[in-house]
């Protein structure tokens, strides 16, 4: 069965949860700040072997190249350390680094984990208008995936998840969560480039979604770990192809 199977939620308005303390309020933010722009450009780079592993990343050469001040590269550098994506050393810069294929491992195996808990728990907890915000953030996605559109589809994929883990209604489990995504973020979104990864992205979030609906904790969680598992998977593939 697919979720467009189940009865639709009615007589409720369709909300979009926020994860508490640790996600934006504001669900769906009018731009990006300048520094998660270059966060995203630089991580993209990395991933793609454009920036090779040891090389430097002088905060001036950066600023220059894109026309910034020092400020938004600094906060860049910051977020894509605690990425691991590169390593900052006292008093001698920044260079690339690559987690080993055992450290990568081991952060996708947590994240399996943890999304498998929140999926979970949200399938018990998730009130209705929690639901209805979930399908639609579904829908939403079902549309990008026909349109091809890989950055957008990322964009809204970081709702998906959001919603599940404000759905889990346990705040502390939903900051590691997200504390964990941040970390492996560039590694999940470059997968999306991998030819007919978007449909099969929502497929999998489908199986997730009507476990959820169903109220099927064990379902839902099982569907949610295989999709993380499938994701790994999936990263490899894209990263042997650069």
């Amino acid at each position: 069965m697919r979720l467009d199977d189940l009865p639709t939620t009615q007589g409720a308005a369709v909300a979009e949860p926020a994860v508490s303390r640790v996600d934006r309020p504001a669900p769906r933010p009018v731009r990006i700040t300048r520094a998660e722009e270059l966060r995203l450009q630089l991580a993209d780079e990395i991933v793609r072997g454009q920036l090779a592993p040891g090389a430097p990343l002088d905060e001036t050469e950066i600023a220059r190249r894109f026309s910034v001040s020092r400020t938004p590269v600094r906060e860049a550098l910051r977020q894509l350390a605690a990425s691991g994506l590169i390593e900052a050393r006292a008093h001698r810069g920044a260079v690339v680094a690559r987690p080993t294929l055992k450290r990568l491992n081991g952060m996708f195996e947590a994240m399996a984990e943890l999304e498998a808990l929140c999926a979970g728990l949200a399938a018990e907890r998730m009130a209705a208008t929690e639901r209805a915000g979930l399908e639609a953030i579904h829908k939403e996605l079902r549309m990008l995936s026909h349109a091809g559109n890989p950055e957008r589809f990322h964009e809204v994929n970081e709702r998906f998840h959001n919603a599940i883990y404000a759905g889990s209604q346990n705040g502390y489990i939903a900051e590691m969560a997200l504390a964990t995504r941040v970390r492996v973020q560039p590694f999940r979104r470059a997968q999306f480039r991998n030819l007919g990864r978007l449909a099969k992205s929502h497929a999998e979030h489908d199986r997730v979604v009507v476990a959820i609906m169903r109220g099927d904790r064990t379902g839902a969680a099982n569907a949610m770990r295989a999709h993380i598992e499938l994701v790994r998977g999936e990263y490899e593939i894209y990263a042997v192809s650069v």
